[in-house]
């Protein structure tokens, strides 16, 4: 059936770029590169393989896999036939993912080479899934029961392909990591993807002649539909690496002059600690994206040290949102430090109390938003759906506040946020101040169990690389910058904090082992 005039959809993106761009690298992968023509084809060879297997409009396909050119090919090839990409989180283990298999009834579950490890024992319970697929990535030879993805692509046919798909149709299924004992499938449409790519593309100023380096995982939403999606929207060059590696990185960075690279704060560090920054040329390197947590005052300065004229922008959202909410631009990095921003182009944000009420500058509330990223709900869970769209508004579950210039400034997660003794003390608040300190690379603060203090405020800190550190000064040290009970009455030395594959840091976990 041949498709709507009307019809703007992503599977059409990679058409679309190529008639602009047809043999300008598109993607650059190890040592495979495909221009935007070279895209357009490959996506349409999966498509083609997909409707051989018989996947038709509304089945799901899961991904458990590292970054690789397949991730963008698999995530066009679905769209093009009204299909949806359920992307699997490859820190989990066999259980946890098939719980996400089988809640989302993929038919297709494919899998990296390196990752089959953790599926083998229980795949007895993926209940839904009738073909098994395997990315060689590292030449392991095809296990038995699974078909080859390169091979099998290799004689698929390159057809175009012509679905009749509306923008309200799904396209991706992501799960939140959240702190919920389940993950949620939030159900993002055609319709709110485009949408916020259209705001990523005005906010960031994507441009056709931006080299973007692409090395956090391209399950998540931050990666994926911030930067890869919409930078190939745009007619823009993308470098992927397997795996986020700071030194990894800025080789990449100097090899294939990059301009825009997009990392958490914690991977920052990571590259502003590396003892090859100051031998290569990193010049190209002039746009900086960061998220996942605010950015402490000091790495800002850092990175402006270590890489003159380059321009920093804080994506603020989560995967609801497709994920992009508000963006704080390079302009107002210092002068409004530790902001979200404000709301980007197709995005409205206001804050809300538990009684639906909308509150004003400098009042302390919900941060909720109406837009059209705003995900479809949630798949099989109209209670959380209702919860999360109660009175009009998608409800984000963080804190926050406008001051009088309509900045957004996050107070914590509702979930973060400490009580102790009676007080109520926001975690970033506190780390803000801990950051300060000249020998602290990494710090997360978290309300630990007490049977005094019902909660005791404390941080866990990683030194910088040959610094050394002890509670009592970082405890007189914060005394010194804040309000006694906001201080953190116990302090503890790490050598690392748990995080999740995108960077951020993972308090649960913190809460769990120090509880």
């Amino acid at each position: 059936m041949a498709y709507s005039m009307h019809r703007d959809t992503i599977g059409d993106i990679p058409r679309r770029t190529a008639a602009r761009f047809r043999a300008k690298p598109a993607l650059i992968f190890r040592d495979i590169t495909l221009t935007f023509e070279e895209l357009e084809r490959e996506s349409c060879r999966f498509a083609n393989l997909m409707l051989d297997m018989g996947i038709r409009k509304g089945d799901r396909v899961a991904i458990n896999a590292y970054n690789s050119h397949y991730y963008p090919i698999s995530f066009f090839g679905l769209a093009k036939i009204g299909a949806v990409q359920v992307p699997v989180n490859y820190m989990l283990n066999g259980d946890e993912i098939a719980y996400i298999i089988n809640h989302s009834g993929s038919k297709i579950f494919i899998t990296e080479d390196a990752l089959l490890p953790a599926i083998q024992g229980s795949r007895g319970s993926f209940t839904s899934v009738e073909h098994w697929g395997f990315i060689p990535l590292s030449g392991a030879p095809t296990p038995e029961g699974f078909f080859n993805l390169e091979k099998e692509m290799r004689s698929s046919n390159s057809d175009p392909v012509e679905h009749d798909i509306s923008a309200e149709d799904i396209v991706q299924i992501p799960y939140t990591s959240g702190t919920e004992s389940r993950p949620k499938g939030a159900m993002l449409s055609h319709r709110a993807l485009m949408s916020q790519y259209y705001s990523c593309i005005f906010e960031g100023e994507y441009r056709p002649e931006d080299v973007s380096l692409n090395a956090l995982p391209l399950f998540h939403c931050a990666q994926l539909h911030c930067f890869l999606t919409p930078l190939l929207y745009a007619g823009a060059t993308n470098i992927i690496l397997h795996r986020a590696d700071p030194a990894e990185m800025i080789a990449s960075i100097e090899k294939f002059r990059v301009t825009h690279l997009f990392a958490p704060p914690t991977v920052w560090i990571g590259i502003l600690n590396n003892p090859g920054l100051k031998e290569l040329d990193l010049s190209s390197l002039v746009k900086a994206a960061y998220g996942a947590s605010i950015m402490p005052v000091e790495i800002i300065k850092q990175l402006a040290d270590s890489f003159p004229g380059i321009r920093l922008w804080n994506y603020y959202g989560q995967t609801e949102m497709g994920p992009v909410a508000t963006i704080l631009r390079p302009e107002d990095q210092l002068s409004k430090p530790g902001s979200a921003g404000r709301p980007v182009l197709n995005v409205e944000t206001a804050l809300m109390d538990d009684t639906g009420r909308l509150l004003g500058a400098g009042e302390v509330g919900e941060i909720v938003h109406r837009s059209g990223h705003v995900m479809a709900g949630y798949l099989n869970d109209t209670e959380k759906t209702a919860e999360a769209f109660a009175h009009g508004w998608f409800h984000s579950g963080d804190l926050g506040m406008f001051d009088d210039d309509g900045y957004l400034f996050i107070v914590d997660r509702k979930k973060d946020m400490i009580k102790t003794g009676g007080e109520n003390v926001a975690s970033r608040e506190v780390e803000e101040v801990i950051y300060q300190h000249p020998a602290v690379g990494e710090v997360a603060v978290f309300g630990a169990p007490d049977p005094k203090w019902i909660e005791l405020v404390t941080a866990a800190i990683v030194p910088k690389r040959g610094m050394t550190l002890n509670d009592a000064e970082i405890i007189s040290f914060s005394k010194q910058r804040l309000a006694g009970f906001k201080c953190p009455k116990k302090v503890i030395i790490v050598e690392k904090l748990p995080k999740n594959p995108s960077g951020k840091i993972l308090k649960r976990e913190l809460k769990k082992m120090y509880a």
